[in-house]
């Protein structure tokens, strides 16, 4: 693995659980947001193990009728193996303020991706570094309503 590669996976790994930890201290009351956006847990079953995974993520766009999520991995040349999950398996469910819903997990298209990378960058710039340091496009996966 290079090194940016290793760096962009504990980075993501260290946000991930730090989250997750906070969660549990404080009972699920906080972080309910971070950096500006909503936070969230998505459900997916391991396109390979078929088991059931569990990741924290943050959301820059979150309304009644879908929840964006990026697939960033921190810059990482791979994508996320939540995201890889949710594509082999798109019935997922997503936890967000303590209540779960099944969505339905499907990725942008590149005109939706162009409409809404703007918008996920202005909520939180740092994606658009990661999306320098990586010759992949970032996903931008759409979670909607079953």
């Amino acid at each position: 693995m290079h090194t940016p590669d290793r760096v962009a996976s504990a980075g993501a790994w260290v946000l991930e659980n730090g989250h997750r930890a906070l969660l549990a201290v404080t009972g699920g009351r906080f972080p309910t947001k971070l950096l500006g956006m909503v936070t969230v847990e998505l459900h997916t079953v391991g396109r390979k193990s078929g088991k059931p995974y569990a990741n924290l993520l943050s959301s820059p766009i979150n309304n009644d009728k879908r929840i964006v999520v990026v697939a960033s991995k921190g810059g990482h040349s791979d994508h996320p193996d939540w995201y890889k999950n949710a594509v082999a398996t798109p019935d997922v469910s997503v936890t967000v303020d303590g209540v779960t819903k099944p969505m339905r997990a499907r990725t942008a298209t590149p005109a939706e991706r162009a409409e809404l990378w703007p918008q996920v960058v202005k909520v939180n710039p740092g994606y658009a570094g990661y999306q320098k340091n990586t010759e992949r496009e970032i996903p931008l996966l759409i979670l909607e309503p079953r």
